[in-house]
């Protein structure tokens, strides 16, 4: 048997991420976000009411990409350094602006045959120390599979590999998922732990629609000893306005996935950001327990003999149990092959002023800007 060390990591994007994305006060970008989605949801419409013209007027103002003048009428705002979102527009017309300062712009087209465009959300480059902290932290776990949480695209994820990891990992896939601002799942894994195949989920459907947020991207691996491990990589729904729903539809899709692969004898592994923490110690996560069902085929890696948490039981911000976001799940075939496991907090400052107290940081770090991420990294140790 040879070692194998798996990791999840949510790295909060490496070098850009939309400024809407608030790391210190999570809740001031929701209006944003909300605007956001529902602006692209009404253009994609085949016709627009007056009704849906009016509604995009003002959400057009909540994002800053109109503004309201002097004269109380609502007008195109002109930067180049948008607040909060782009306005892209590749074909057709969209509005019109009366030359009337004191007129509001009309929404002139009549569905989404007359133009073709969308809002895009204005990003900002990360501290670049706190980049260079993630690279550290990923390079202090020393995973030999880590799923990669909040990537913005793939190039990215090359990127850090090769200019901050000097190429310590083989192999580094990110499949583009469902999420539209450049927070996808992606894993890297170092030589000799071969992905043999990989499958999305972006598709996946329920009753209810559209299953994942982001993706269940299922990673087949081949360790250096010949066993293969099947990784699913998720980032749940966030629990911005509410999403229990979701996420229950989530965990139930998972656990179903997982239930196959496990009848056809296949050992898995389930991780990521489930953005969901327990009531307790003793108490599950409510709307992922069907991850949690002991007649299931999964156990979670918070109760195996060896994991340590160390001083706290979370793995986000505060890393209060209710903060317990992240985790891993591995089939009951790899129960007996499980040495260790840990949460690794060096890079974590959060949304506090000062330096946590509760777990050692990195000494570098000044503030929360500079933290590699506002997650542990959840690592645990096998013998395969």
């Amino acid at each position: 048997m040879a070692k194998m060390r798996v990791a999840s990591y949510n790295v909060e994007n490496l070098f850009a991420r939309p400024k809407a994305f608030d790391p210190t006060d999570p809740a001031a970008g929701e209006p944003v976000l909300a605007a956001y989605h529902e602006f692209n949801g009404l253009v994609a419409a085949p016709r627009y009411t007056d009704a849906d013209r009016e509604r995009m007027r003002e959400l057009l103002v909540r994002l800053e990409i109109y503004t309201v003048n002097e004269r109380g009428a609502v007008r195109r705002k002109q930067t180049s350094t948008p607040r909060w979102a782009w306005f892209r527009k590749n074909r057709g017309s969209f509005d019109r602006e009366p030359r009337d300062p004191a007129k509001d712009v009309e929404i002139i087209a009549t569905g989404r045959g007359d133009w073709i465009g969308w809002v895009e959300l204005a990003k900002e480059a990360v501290d670049e120390a706190g980049t260079r902290n993630t690279a550290r932290v990923i390079t202090d776990v020393n995973a030999d599979v880590i799923a990669m949480i909040e990537v913005e695209d793939r190039p990215s994820l090359v990127r850090l590999n090769h200019e901050l990891l000097a190429d310590r990992y083989e192999h580094v896939m990110l499949v583009d998922g469902n999420d539209e601002r450049g927070i996808d799942v992606g894993i890297m894994t170092k030589k000799g732990f071969d992905i043999r195949s990989m499958k999305s989920n972006v598709d996946l459907k329920d009753r209810s629609g559209q299953v994942f947020s982001r993706d269940c991207a299922q990673y087949e691996i081949r360790t250096p000893s010949g066993e293969v491990v099947h990784v699913l990589v998720n980032h749940f729904k966030s629990q911005s306005g509410g999403g229990a729903t979701k996420r229950r539809r989530q965990a139930r899709a998972v656990r179903a996935i997982a239930d196959e692969l496990v009848a056809e004898g296949r050992n898995v592994i389930v991780l990521g950001d489930l953005n969901e923490g327990q009531p307790s110690l003793t108490r599950p996560a409510t709307n992922l327990k069907p991850l949690f069902d002991p007649a299931g085929p999964l156990v979670s890696c918070y109760e195996l003999d060896g994991f340590d948490p160390g001083p706290k039981p979370g793995s986000f911000d505060s890393c209060g149990i209710r903060n317990r976001l992240d985790y891993v799940f591995v089939s009951k075939s790899l129960r007996p092959r499980f040495t260790s496991g840990h949460l690794f907090r060096k890079g974590l400052w959060g949304t506090r002023q000062t330096r946590p107290t509760d777990w050692e940081t990195y000494p570098e770090i000044a503030n929360h800007d500079q933290q590699a991420s506002d997650h542990a990294a959840i690592v645990v140790d096998f013998d395969l």
